[in-house]
């Protein structure tokens, strides 16, 4: 699908991981971990431009670590809102109007699989209004009230979402102007679903783990020397 942007979502604090920056500028090997999404979007073919979303106070070396690892596809930075669907919002209205398709992507995901783009934007090309890429959960999952059981799910209808989410950008644009609540969503995709979009999910992958522990980072750093 031709028209693609890339929202890079970098604006999490990340306290679990005990470090005296923001989570993005981590040093994941000799850069901060913000390079390596950010260079893989860069490198994705079907990706014509990138929208970063920054921690606030950080914008200047984003726009710097773009330089500096090459990173021609960054049109943008924009400062992160309170919460994750404000900084979406935040780097959504900076997509230019004529993009068909946005992938919101959060940069505590480092590793970025190409064929992952593929098979979202392929999901968008069968006519779906989004696609998220799912892992089957492996646990047995128990919904509680009070701490106590009031329903075991069955594990085979639930998936473990990660990111990037592919979305028609005029659908998930309306998808933000038709919620009364957005700014509380924790995922885009529930906010096209709560405007009736179809989403599919598509096979996902270990190696987008999501980073918010020291022991997260060694995962990742070990994903990027194997």
């Amino acid at each position: 699908m031709a028209g693609a942007w890339a929202v890079l979502v970098a604006a999490g604090r990340g306290e679990r991981l005990g470090e005296d920056r923001p989570k993005a500028f981590t040093r994941l090997g000799e850069l901060p971990l913000l390079a390596e999404p950010m260079r893989r979007l860069d490198e994705s073919e079907p990706v014509d431009g990138i929208v970063v979303v920054a921690p606030p106070g950080w914008e200047e070396p984003t726009i710097l670590l773009a330089e500096q690892i090459g990173a021609s596809k960054v049109s943008a930075c924009v400062a992160g809102g309170a919460s994750r669907a404000e900084s979406v919002r935040a780097g959504l209205d900076e997509v230019p109007a004529d993009a068909v398709a946005v992938l919101v992507h959060d940069a505590a995901r480092p590793i970025l699989p190409p064929e992952v783009v593929e098979r979202l934007l392929a999901a968008l090309g069968e006519g779906f209004d989004g696609a998220v890429p799912g892992l089957p959960v492996s646990d047995t999952v128990k919904r509680t009230a009070g701490g106590v059981v009031v329903e075991t799910l069955a594990r085979d209808e639930l998936v473990a979402v990660q990111t990037p989410q592919a979305f028609v950008a005029s659908v998930l644009r309306a998808a933000f102007a038709a919620s009364d609540d957005w700014s509380r969503a924790t995922d885009c995709a529930s906010l096209v679903e709560a405007a009736g979009g179809r989403v599919k999910v598509v096979s996902g992958d270990e190696r987008l783990l999501k980073v918010t522990t020291p022991a997260d980072l060694a995962r990742v750093e070990g994903f990027l020397d194997g």
